[in-house]
């Protein structure tokens, strides 16, 4: 029955086909990856300096993670890192599938519901304990303790109990996560989730070694006191300037990582990251903006789908945007193709939906082509609609707009041409105002932000992942809307049994966020790394984190 029913998720797996190199955000933005924001840029090289023959990679993770706990650290800058240092149940392979990490096997009970992993006998940590399953019990429930506060916790919610738990409604002891044995760990779902097997490779529910974690609950915070059970271990770790990975030697699958360290660097700018490339200090790069058409098609260039968006969200408690008009108006006066084309270039693509290219539906048609443009470039249209919910308000002046983002030069590319296009195609006059990540990433959080930049990266196979943000108290929303209609069709979306009933509650679902217009869509991200010659191996996934457990340079 597994075997069958991995090979039937296998056939639906999505390749997203996104576009846009992201700075460093996911699930959330790093720089907000939250559902986050750009890939971080990776190589490696031989250390000529010391005159050894040690497969070193030098790569730039852009920032500081913002954790190396996997139930906090939820946003590209720490999820990169994290998928390197430890692993799963489950792993995206070479075909960006969820196969064997952790669990060696997994039986699927006949109704869906029930998933009976069994851990492999060699699996241990980098400080040489055995990875067991009361490990993966402890780190899921950990995330889903509302004290814990963990951004991830809504991935949790397929687990039976695990919403209530973490909504403050019920027991830890109702969530339905039990480690069997030391290698026998059994789930049980709410509710049959075909792409569950995809969920788990989220860092989120990577394992936590309880017995580190009780002695010491901040294991996480510096390399003398990490412990990790992926291909790589912690080495060294000056904060907000380097990390030193270094292959972990008892993990189970070591003979098959050929680097001996990965350097990572935290440079956040995308021209010093270039220059530092050429000089030889890093094996991967990005390009910089003005540098895409000399650069673009180069033979040293990697060129891949990479699911997500960037997005921009109002602040429905924060006038003028409680009047939906005015939101409406905002967003249609948007030239997203000159945004994509002259201002971020390389190859992105712009985007007039929510969810990104790359999700086949039940039809066999992409969700895209069903769905259609929904957001689109039209000045005189947001001319009428702005004049309207100025009347609808009475307004004779638009109280004055500030628009927020995260600091980085594309972000700020991006943020003065959106002011260009308000004042000319609304005649409105936007104030920019750029915060650091942290500083940003907590405001939007608390609603403090009028009208702020955003990314998300995907976390998961299926267009729910993006969607589900909006619900009503979301930790992703940030918008303040709330929709029950929004709820209800979400609801339907995850649960649904039916593919075709769990689609159309999707596409429309799509169609009432396009309508209400609490954000506006921006541009798909996708992949576009320079590379130094010989590195090869790098997997970066169309959805996930690049995985250099096979990295090598000949």
């Amino acid at each position: 029955m597994k075997k069958l029913l991995f090979l039937l998720i296998a056939a639906l797996t999505v390749f997203f086909l996104a576009a846009c190199t992201a700075n460093n955000e996911a699930g959330e933005d790093p720089e907000e990856k939250e559902n986050v924001e750009e890939p971080a840029d990776n190589g490696e090289t031989t250390d000529e300096e010391s005159g050894s023959d040690e497969k070193v990679l030098r790569l730039n993770n852009g920032t500081e993670p913002s954790s190396l706990d996997p139930s906090i650290g939820f946003d590209a800058v720490s999820w990169d890192p994290l998928n390197n240092l430890m692993e799963g149940l489950t792993r995206l392979d070479a075909d960006h599938r969820a196969a064997a990490g952790v669990a060696e096997d997994w039986e699927i009970s006949d109704d869906g519901l029930t998933y009976t992993f069994t851990l492999r006998e060699d699996a241990k940590w980098s400080n040489g304990d055995p990875v067991v399953a009361a490990d993966f019990e402890f780190a899921w429930k950990y995330m889903l303790n509302p004290e814990t506060a963990s951004a991830a916790a809504f991935l949790g919610y397929f687990i039976e109990g695990a919403e209530a738990y973490n909504s403050g409604e019920g027991s830890v002891d109702d969530v339905k996560v039990t480690a069997v044995d030391e290698k026998t760990l059994e789930v049980v779902l709410a509710a049959p989730t075909g792409f569950f097997l995809d969920v788990l490779t989220n860092p989120a529910f990577f394992p936590i070694n309880h017995k580190v974690a009780e002695a010491d609950p901040n294991w996480h915070t510096e390399a003398e006191t990490f412990v990790g059970n992926g291909p790589f271990a912690l080495e060294s770790w000056k904060h907000d300037e380097e990390m030193v990975f270094v292959k972990n030697e008892h993990y189970w699958d070591a003979s098959a990582v050929k680097l001996d360290k990965v350097h990572f660097a935290m440079v956040n700018d995308s021209n010093t990251q270039y220059q530092m490339f050429e000089a030889g200090d890093l094996d991967t790069a990005s390009i910089p903006p003005e540098l895409s058409d000399q650069l673009i098609d180069g033979d040293n260039v990697f060129i891949g789908p990479y699911g997500g968006l960037e997005f921009f969200r109002f602040n429905l408690e924060m006038e003028p945007f409680q009047n939906k008009k005015i939101r409406q108006a905002f967003a249609f006066a948007v030239n997203r193709d000159d945004i994509a084309q002259y201002v971020v270039k390389n190859g992105v693509e712009p985007a007039y939906g929510f969810i990104n290219p790359g999700y086949t539906s039940p039809s066999g048609q992409d969700f895209r082509e069903v769905n259609g443009d929904l957001v689109t470039f039209d000045p005189d249209k947001a001319k009428q609609l702005l004049e309207e919910g100025m009347a609808e308000e009475g307004y004779d002046e638009l109280p004055a707009i500030t628009l927020s983002y995260n600091t980085s030069d594309t972000n700020k590319a991006v943020a003065e041409a959106l002011h260009g296009m308000f004042q000319e195609h609304l005649g409105v006059e936007v104030t920019l105002e750029n915060q650091e990540w942290n500083v940003f990433s907590e405001a939007q959080k608390a609603l403090e932000l009028q009208f702020s930049r955003s990314s998300f990266i995907n976390d998961y196979n299926d267009p729910v992942n993006f969607l589900e943000s909006f619900i009503t108290d979301s930790y992703m929303n940030r918008t303040g809307f709330s929709s029950e209609e929004y709820n209800e069709l979400i609801a339907t979306g995850k649960s649904a049994t039916d593919e075709e009933e769990r689609w159309n509650a999707l596409f429309e679902a799509e169609k009432l966020l396009a309508e209400e217009m609490p954000a506006f869509p921006i541009r798909y991200y996708n992949t576009v790394v320079l590379e130094a010659e010989g590195v090869e191996g790098i997997l970066r996934h169309p959805v996930g984190y690049f995985d250099l457990k096979y990295a090598d340079k000949k």
